[in-house]
């Protein structure tokens, strides 16, 4: 497949990112003239090179994936000039190299001790801890009720975006499918810019790519979400459609773990609690 080396490239997918967000501007929204004859949809690359205080030459081959490592005033230049929420700016820097990318071999991921046994105590509330590719390292038995029975699973694809994207009990699970999947893949673009160079990275993105054309289209949008709280909408056959209000938590020792802990309504938190201790107890690693 072809995906991934076109993907990984990061000058590549530093001026795609450029591209779509100057293409996204209006000349107005910029305190630009509007003028007649525009047949760039956008700002045009002079523009955003004006803004920036940088020449429209190396602009043009920042965006033409050409030109590498920018600085670092190049590159908050260039996020200023574009308007970049900070979680884009991040990204951006991520993908010019800021000397802060890890080694291009990570280290085999363990999960933080103590951090599974807290999990299972925070059972009805459904909570899992995802690790640095979204890799599903534990899980609660109110979160196997809600999402799937993760240990069950086979271990390569123990993923949360893959499950996302290729269990049809997924779309069934959540009511805003396309809204959460997509999202999911703005917050992993960011990790992902950090691990270029690793192929596990290069390997899931390959995956993702060949799951169907709704992971390869909200890839190419080159959306960033960043990591953060919010409510989600799940439905479940016995206890019909709920509402959950999460947060997420960076484990200290490893921050690249994230324990994502959910809030039913009180009712529906009484009604969880009553049929996960009808279920039997899982037979995994993870209580």
């Amino acid at each position: 497949m072809s995906h991934v080396r076109a993907d990984l490239d990061t000058a590549a997918q530093l001026g795609t990112l450029l591209r779509t967000r100057r293409e996204g501007l209006t000349p107005a929204e910029m305190g630009l003239p509007t003028g007649r004859r525009r047949r760039t949809p956008g700002l045009r690359r002079e523009e955003v090179a004006h803004l920036a205080s940088i020449s429209a030459t190396y602009y043009a081959l920042l965006e033409q994936g050409r030109a590498r490592h920018p600085s670092p005033q190049v590159i908050d230049a260039l996020a200023t000039a574009l308007g970049l929420v900070p979680s884009e700016r991040a990204y951006l820097q991520a993908l010019a190299g800021d000397g802060q990318t890890p080694p291009a071999l990570a280290a085999p991921e363990e999960l933080t001790p103590g951090v599974a046994e807290l999990v299972a105590r925070l059972d009805p509330h459904p909570t899992y801890v995802t690790g640095r590719r979204w890799d599903v390292l534990a899980s609660n038995r109110a979160a196997r009720t809600l999402w799937t029975d993760w240990p069950a699973v086979p271990e390569r694809d123990r993923n949360l975006l893959l499950w996302m994207f290729t269990a049809p009990r997924a779309r069934e699970v959540f009511v805003e499918w396309e809204k959460e999947a997509a999202a999911q893949l703005g917050r992993f673009r960011t990790a992902a810019a950090r691990y270029l160079t690793d192929p596990s990275f290069a390997e899931l993105i390959d995956r993702l790519h060949a799951t169907g054309p709704e992971a390869r289209t909200f890839w190419k949008r080159h959306d960033v979400v960043p990591l953060g709280g919010g409510t989600k909408r799940l439905r479940h056959p016995e206890l019909g459609e709920i509402v959950l209000h999460h947060i997420v938590l960076q484990i200290a020792e490893n921050p690249e773990q994230k324990l994502v802990t959910f809030a039913p309504e009180l009712r529906d938190q009484a009604r969880l609690a009553e049929l996960i201790l009808s279920q039997p107890t899982s037979s995994c690693g993870h209580d």
